[in-house]
C-alpha cells in the first residue's frame, strides 16, 4: 500500500475551542448522522479498541474532519460497500517517527476511516491534501474537503496518514496526542471574550451535511 504524509502547508487558522474530548463519543454522533443520510447500500461498522480515548481537541472541529472523510468514501462507493471506523491507544518510538514524516513520538489515539471503494493510484494520492485538488466533475467539488481535514488534524496537534490501492480502497488513520490523565487538562480557548454584535457570517460549503453540521 502507499503512505502519504503531510504534502501541504494549507492549514485552518479559524477559532478553535480546545477542551478534552472523548473519541468514541465524538464518532458515534457523526455516525448517527450518516446512518440518516447516507445511502442505505453503505454498511457502516466501529470498532472501539482504544480503552481511553480522550484527547485535547475543538470536538466540533473533529466531527467535521470524520464526516468530509466519510463522504469521500461514500463517494467513492456509488455501488455500496462498507465504511469502517475504528480507535486504538498507540504509542509511537522514535524509530517509527523516523520513517514517518511529521510524525513525534509518544502517546496517541488512533481514529481509522476505511472503505472498500474504488481507491486511489499513486498520481491522486500525491496531491490528496492539497487545496482545490479534486477528481470530482465541474460542479461536484470543491477540492477543499481532505484540505480541510488536514488543517483541522494539523490545528489539534495530530497528524493524518492515507493508504489506498484502486480497486482496493482507501483508508485514513488519524493520530492525535492522547490525555493520560484527564484532571490535569483544564478546558482552554483562545479567547474566552464573548462579543456580540449584528454581525453576518457567510458559511461556504457544497456538501449539505457537512453545512448543516457547522
Amino acid at each position: 500500500q502507499t503512505l502519504v504524509p503531510y504534502t501541504t502547508l494549507f492549514r485552518s487558522k479559524g477559532k478553535y475551542e480546545m477542551a478534552p474530548v472523548n473519541m468514541h463519543e465524538t464518532v458515534m454522533e457523526v455516525v448517527k448522522l450518516l446512518e440518516r443520510t447516507i445511502d442505505r447500500r453503505i454498511e457502516i461498522t466501529q470498532h472501539f479498541r482504544a480503552d481511553r480515548a480522550t484527547i485535547m481537541g475543538d470536538r466540533t472541529q473533529l466531527q467535521n474532519a470524520i464526516l468530509n472523510i466519510a463522504l469521500n468514501a461514500r463517494d467513492a462507493m456509488l455501488n455500496g460497500g462498507k465504511l469502517t471506523i475504528e480507535t486504538e491507544n498507540v504509542h509511537l518510538d522514535e524509530t517509527y517517527c523516523r520513517v514517518h514524516l511529521g510524525s513525534t513520538p509518544g502517546d496517541y489515539v488512533m481514529l481509522g476511516v476505511s472503505d472498500n471503494g474504488v481507491g486511489m493510484d499513486k498520481e491522486i494520492l500525491a496531491h490528496v491534501f492539497e487545496p482545490f485538488f479534486t477528481t470530482k466533475e465541474v460542479g461536484k467539488g470543491t477540492g477543499l474537503g481532505l484540505a480541510t481535514v488536514y488543517g483541522i488534524i494539523k490545528q489539534n496537534d495530530g497528524f493524518i496518514y492515507v493508504y489506498s490501492e484502486q480497486g482496493r480502497g482507501t483508508s485514513f488513520k488519524i493520530y492525535i496526542p492522547r490525555i493520560i490523565h484527564e484532571d490535569e487538562f483544564a478546558a482552554k480557548t483562545e479567547d474566552s471574550t464573548i462579543v456580540s454584535g449584528f454581525e453576518t457570517i457567510l458559511l461556504v460549503e457544497d456538501e449539505d451535511m457537512v453545512r448543516g453540521m457547522t
